[in-house]
């Protein structure tokens, strides 16, 4: 009989629990929900942050407002997400800098893995190698050259230590054999128009928000990131084709929020990113642009971001790059 009640009662507490979850999710969001990017204004990060934001909005009937904190490779506004209560009014829109730094910055006051929860990936993009008109160089073959000729002068610009546009520029280096200074932004807009300007000769940049430079020719294009030639550069070659044979590197993002959040807000935004990203218009309207949406459950979006993690640490540790 005992053991009767206390069964009953441990499958009460159980379908109490599971109400609870239940109602929690429907409730979500009651208020704003804010999603930090670590990165600043005009970056791939920030446009899609409130793209995604934008849709969200529409689709959970609350605002959601992106607050740039860039700053330190993305560990302040990082940081500033992975103390944030783990109520899912807080979200990190992050990239695969974050998993990159796991390495390349080890003494951080955060560990993504421990102190975040994956909820969606949102898409992923080819890098392509820009660089200022001027350069008298216009291929792989002729930058070698050139940098050969003149050992220290050229150089590249990024967005900050660990972004994909850094860890493209030191694997360019590392499998190329050649030597560019390094001349790390806050941000890649000032490093975008610091190339454009010419106060420095080139950059790795994510093709969604360069494509418009370089049809207008504010910019040259050396060569694309991918395994293959980008839809919207189709006449600009591979990185891999120009002589430099298993190259490749790109730009993915996503969302996370503070470990502890509740699964079933982790759910129920992981549904909703999901379905944005898989309607028609954005797919059509992100082809356009070079990016391509990613769908994943929350358990398959953290595996996905634990092996980058040892995927950048092994190519950190083999081509000795350092954070500067």
């Amino acid at each position: 009989m005992k053991l009767n009640l206390l069964r009953n009662l441990l499958l009460s507490v159980g379908l109490l629990a599971l109400g609870q979850t239940a109602v929690l999710a429907q409730a979500y969001p009651a208020r704003s929900v804010k999603i930090i990017v670590p990165f600043a204004a005009g970056g791939p990060a920030d446009n899609f942050a409130r793209f995604i934001g934008q849709r969200l909005g529409d689709s959970l009937g609350q605002t959601f407002v992106v607050e740039n904190r860039p700053g330190g490779g993305s560990v302040i506004g990082t940081d500033v997400a992975a103390k944030s209560a783990p109520d899912g009014y807080t979200l990190l829109m992050m990239s695969n800098t974050q998993t990159v730094n796991e390495t390349l910055i080890p003494n951080k006051p955060f560990e993504l893995m421990r102190d975040f929860v994956a909820v969606a990936p949102v898409n992923s993009s080819d890098l392509v190698l820009v660089a200022n008109p001027a350069l008298k160089a216009n291929t792989i073959k002729e930058l070698r050259a050139l940098a050969a000729a003149q050992p220290g002068k050229l150089n590249y610009a990024s967005s900050g230590p660990g972004t994909p546009y850094h860890m493209a520029g030191e694997l360019f280096k590392s499998m190329a054999g050649v030597y560019l200074v390094h001349i790390p932004y806050k941000g890649s807009s000032g490093a975008r128009t610091d190339v454009i300007g010419g106060q420095v000769d080139m950059m790795f940049d994510a093709v969604t928000t360069m494509v418009e430079q370089v049809k207008a020719g504010k910019v040259k294009a050396i060569a694309t990131s991918g395994k293959q030639r980008s839809d919207v550069l189709p006449d600009v070659p591979t990185l891999s084709e120009s002589g430099v044979p298993g190259y490749e590197a790109t730009i993915w993002l996503g969302l996370m929020a503070p470990k502890g959040t509740p699964k079933a807000i982790v759910d129920r935004l992981n549904e909703a990113v999901s379905k944005i990203v898989s309607q028609p218009d954005v797919k059509a309207l992100w082809a356009k642009q070079g990016a391509a949406p990613m769908v994943m459950t929350p358990e398959a979006f953290d595996k996905y971001a634990r092996e980058d993690v040892i995927k950048w640490a092994k190519v950190i540790k083999t081509a000795g790059i350092k954070a500067d």
